[in-house]
């Protein structure tokens, strides 16, 4: 994974540890965080796990600027895609 856009300044990812829905970010979180950390080793990347929450990824940016991503029902391909237009 490449380095994000200089303006982003934190990732947050909310996801369910059990339900189908998440399944997709979980695996995503699961084979990429750690290629991601090492790209991009001083960005804050905050995952949190609660039962029944939606699937999402909130990426904010300088002066506040926040975008976000819905991730229900999402395949780890699909899940890829968004997070690499949502970073850069």
């Amino acid at each position: 994974m490449n380095a994000f856009s200089k303006s982003l300044r934190e990732i947050r990812v909310h996801l369910s540890p059990s339900s189908p829905a998440s399944q997709g970010l979980r695996t995503f979180i699961l084979n990429k965080y750690s290629s991601i950390k090492a790209a991009n080793p001083n960005m804050p990347i905050l995952v949190r796990e609660a039962e029944n929450v939606e699937s999402r990824i909130i990426a904010r940016f300088e002066k506040g600027i926040e975008k976000k991503v819905v991730l229900d029902n999402a395949s780890e391909e699909e899940v890829t895609k968004l997070f690499k237009t949502l970073v850069q």
